[in-house]
């Protein structure tokens, strides 16, 4: 029973601080989500050329890409290898993300 309540409590920790990153630093969740890793860490550097730079992108353009991504409704080009990513991103974190790459230049 502790250990189950000790999983509840880092769960929800963790769901209060990606709310918190969202809401404060649209760059560190680019990091902490790993979408440096293939992007690279400025979104214009990407690891390889298939690889889109994302810096400057409009923001609602950029949303509706890893929405649709995430929802499976776009499945073309490099979809399969951000699939996973999504996965583990939430709406407010898209948005964060979407409006810290349009402020980018």
């Amino acid at each position: 029973m502790r250990k189950l309540i000790t999983t509840i409590a880092g769960i929800s920790l963790l769901g209060l601080s990606c709310v918190t990153m969202a809401e404060g630093d649209g760059a560190a969740l680019f990091q902490s989500k790993t979408c440096w890793s293939c992007h690279g860490k400025d979104a214009k550097t990407p690891l390889l050329p298939v690889y889109p730079k994302i810096a400057g992108q409009n923001k609602e353009y950029t949303t509706a890409q890893m929405k649709d991504i995430k929802s499976g409704a776009r499945n073309n080009g490099q979809t399969a290898a951000m699939k996973g990513i999504m996965g583990l991103v939430n709406d407010a974190e898209i948005e964060a993300i979407a409006e810290w790459l349009a402020s980018l230049n």
